[in-house]
């Protein structure tokens, strides 16, 4: 994890961006609520994420607390991935993020109504 003068602002927007603000970081952290954990569940979503963009994220999320990845097979050794508490304490983000999105794009898909009650706890018992 970086230093805060590491970042190029104090800014905690700013730093939040740089940690999450791509493209992809909060669609696999999405994935991830949603209970995917493996790579090839990231690879199918609908968004089409390319391979070397998703191993990219997937370690810089590693590399920032985000995510932990753990062995779920030895030959070859492959891994799943878990939100941290601080991942899972991005979901309120992401809720009121799909909130935000379903009031101002109202061709967007629902989500169903059990994505409003997840709480960040319910995603850490998950593992």
């Amino acid at each position: 994890m970086k230093k805060t003068e590491e970042y190029r602002s104090k800014c905690p927007l700013s730093i939040a961006l740089e940690l999450i603000g791509d493209k992809w970081s909060l669609v696999i952290v999405r994935d991830l609520c949603m209970g995917k954990s493996k790579y090839g569940d990231f690879q199918n979503s609908s968004e089409g994420i390319p391979t070397n963009i998703l191993a990219s994220r997937l370690r810089e999320l590693e590399e920032n607390g985000i995510v932990i990845k753990e062995p779920y097979q030895d030959r070859p050794t492959r891994y799943a991935y878990f939100l941290t508490e601080k991942g899972a304490d991005l979901f309120p983000v992401l809720q009121q993020l799909v909130i935000w999105t379903q009031k101002y794009v109202p061709d967007c898909l629902t989500l169903p109504e059990n994505f409003f009650s997840i709480t960040p706890q319910d995603l850490l018992l998950k593992r």
